[in-house]
């Protein structure tokens, strides 16, 4: 026995061809059309066994939005969403708001067809291949910038961050005074600062606090690299 189904998808086109492909495989499809405002309520007025749902912009905020709608009214409605090789975030996405499956969007008709039966059935209807390639972007995942390190660079005027800077490089007060042109005890004001702003007790716990969030990398200041930033003496010991 076909299974009810109502196909949506980006592409008015692309829907009516899915539709006339499983009509032609036995399959009893309710309408064929373009997402819009209205498809939730579509979808939950008509009440298909399945529904697919294609996008071609699964990372989008918002794009799941109407499957949290069919599935808060139309809980037995099982959504597969056909889209573009999706990050695991994507995939994530499309679960947490009630999707049963997702497809890629060039899957061969029996792929799709095998993915609303399973959804129908209750079971999640995801590629073996989609699964592999998600977990190995989770186990191997792209190194980003510690959020904590820019958090915490924004805390700083550019003068504190050079202080920082210079904390990290081992300098005492008389070397962060002198490298700066200022007065020691205008030097020893500034790290007194950084030292309560980073919310440490010592120069020691504010270089390690900076290197482990990334902060030092960051710590650009304006018209400057990083290595200006260090001094001459930095730049002599990397030479």
């Amino acid at each position: 026995m076909g299974v009810r189904i109502m196909v949506v998808d980006d592409h008015r086109l692309l829907a009516e061809a899915l539709a006339s492909a499983l009509k032609l495989r036995g399959h009893r499809v309710l309408a064929a059309a373009a997402p819009t405002a209205g498809v939730a309520e579509l979808v939950v007025s008509r009440a298909p066994e399945v529904c697919l749902l294609g996008t071609a912009v699964p990372a989008e905020p918002g794009t799941f939005d109407p499957i949290v709608r069919i599935k808060r009214e139309r809980p037995q409605v099982a959504v597969v969403v056909l889209g573009p090789v999706p990050s695991p975030r994507g995939i994530a996405a499309a679960f947490a708001a009630g999707a049963s499956g997702y497809v890629r969007h060039d899957e061969r008709i029996e792929g799709v067809e095998r993915a609303m039966v399973k959804a129908r059935a209750g079971e999640a209807a995801v590629a073996p291949q989609l699964l592999q390639g998600a977990f190995t972007e989770l186990l191997n995942p792209v190194i980003q910038p510690d959020d904590e390190g820019q958090r915490l660079l924004r805390m700083l005027t550019p003068r504190e961050v050079e202080v920082l800077v210079r904390v990290a490089e081992g300098e005492d007060t008389r070397l962060i005074a002198a490298g700066m042109g200022i007065a020691p005890s205008t030097a020893r004001t500034h790290v007194q600062r950084v030292l309560m702003k980073l919310g440490v007790g010592s120069r020691l716990e504010a270089a390690a606090l900076a290197a482990r969030t990334g902060l030092l990398d960051r710590a650009v200041p304006p018209g400057g690299s990083a290595d200006a930033a260090k001094g001459p003496d930095h730049r002599a010991r990397r030479g």
